[in-house]
């Protein structure tokens, strides 16, 4: 990288600093053509903000403010697009409109206007077309440029992610965020890091250690690890002696279950299978953890401690019965189930993955 002269830009800057140029230029006295087989690609990254509501608000002055989601309203629909204001509550795109509503009883249902949309998009996709010919369109309200070489010649890759901004609200008066970076997967972490009506723009000398900050936002401890092991850095020790920190059983069924009596009778030999461990090992714990696969594949966790440990299968049965409940009405129907224990009582614990029990 020596070769280049970098803006220097952190994530933790503010706004002023999502404005500095971003040109890259030969800095070694070489040729141009020279230099050119190693400078980097320049990709601006477009995104509406929440584009399908944004539009019924810029259509309707009376929905503005407001939470309005685009979609259906009735038991079956799904939110198609969620405005910032429904955003709060916790209503996103692809949830059950039911359980938009139960987040946000206030929540207002528009219907789509995908013929509306489309136009519009035409408008952004015209501005867009004004820099660059290269142009991958990834759905009606987002697009990726790359503005290495541009029809106006203009140096930096953020002036022309300004321009385009400032002309999609001149012309449609909506708000698009954007990224700038040099290869399309940082563009996209960049235009979501300010959202809405934002900019930011990732540097190749902050390429590595935004990647780590957001994996670590996202994941957590495991962040780091993920971080590592993408590049072949792994310093674990093998372990001879290794304690279970965890126990559990889960079970895929041939079809997918959908009522409540039959999850539960499938949650008996489940919890069968994880006692008769702790039977035979003596091992309890403080946590029970139910796990639920649904027919699309998404996971969700729910758990339950105590300061006193489980003491017996009773108990375990009685909270993974429970756990399970409370996640009904299901949104779809549901093609694994899993409980365990975790936070086990035992001196010699450490670090280990789960034991399962499966079938």
């Amino acid at each position: 990288m020596s070769a280049v002269r970098l803006a220097k830009l952190s994530p933790k800057d503010g706004p002023e600093s999502d404005r500095r140029e971003d040109a890259l230029a030969p800095a070694d006295g070489r040729s141009e053509p020279e230099a050119e087989t190693e400078r980097p690609r320049k990709i601006i990254h477009v995104d509406m903000d929440a584009f399908y509501a944004s539009v019924e608000q810029r259509d309707n002055p009376e929905l503005r403010g407001k939470p309005v989601a685009v979609g259906g309203s009735r038991e079956r629909g799904v939110v198609a697009a969620a405005s910032y204001e429904a955003r709060k509550f916790g209503v996103r795109s692809a949830m059950p409109s039911v359980t938009a509503r139960r987040k946000c009883p206030d929540l207002i249902f528009v219907k789509p206007r995908f013929d509306v949309y489309k136009e519009v998009s035409l408008q952004i996709r015209a501005i867009l077309a004004e820099h660059t010919p290269i142009i991958e369109p990834l759905s009606l309200d987002e697009a990726y440029l790359d503005v290495t070489e541009n029809l106006q010649g203009i140096a930096s890759a953020t002036e022309i992610a300004e321009r385009i901004r400032a002309k999609i609200r001149a012309e449609t008066q909506l708000t698009a965020s954007a990224g700038v970076s040099y290869n399309k997967f940082l563009a996209k972490l960049a235009s979501d890091y300010r959202k809405p009506d934002g900019l930011f723009v990732i540097t190749p000398a902050m390429g590595p250690s935004f990647v780590e900050a957001f994996l670590q936002q996202h994941f957590g401890k495991a962040g780091p690890h993920f971080y590592c092991i993408c590049r072949g850095i792994d310093r674990r020790p093998v372990r001879a002696d290794r304690v279970r920190k965890s126990v559990g059983a889960e079970n895929t069924f041939a079809r997918d279950l959908t009522s409540l009596d039959d999850m539960r009778a499938e949650l008996a030999p489940l919890v069968d299978k994880v006692w008769r461990y702790c039977d035979n090992t003596g091992v309890r714990a403080r946590t029970v953890t139910l796990k639920v696969k649904f027919a699309d594949f998404q996971i969700i966790t729910r758990s339950r401690s105590s300061v006193a440990p489980v003491s017996d299968r009773s108990m375990l049965a009685s909270i993974s019965a429970e756990l399970l409940a409370a996640q009904f009405p299901m949104p779809k129907g549901v093609r694994l189930l899993g409980v365990s224990l975790s936070s086990l009582i035992d001196d010699r614990m450490e670090d280990s993955p789960q034991m399962n029990l499966g079938f």
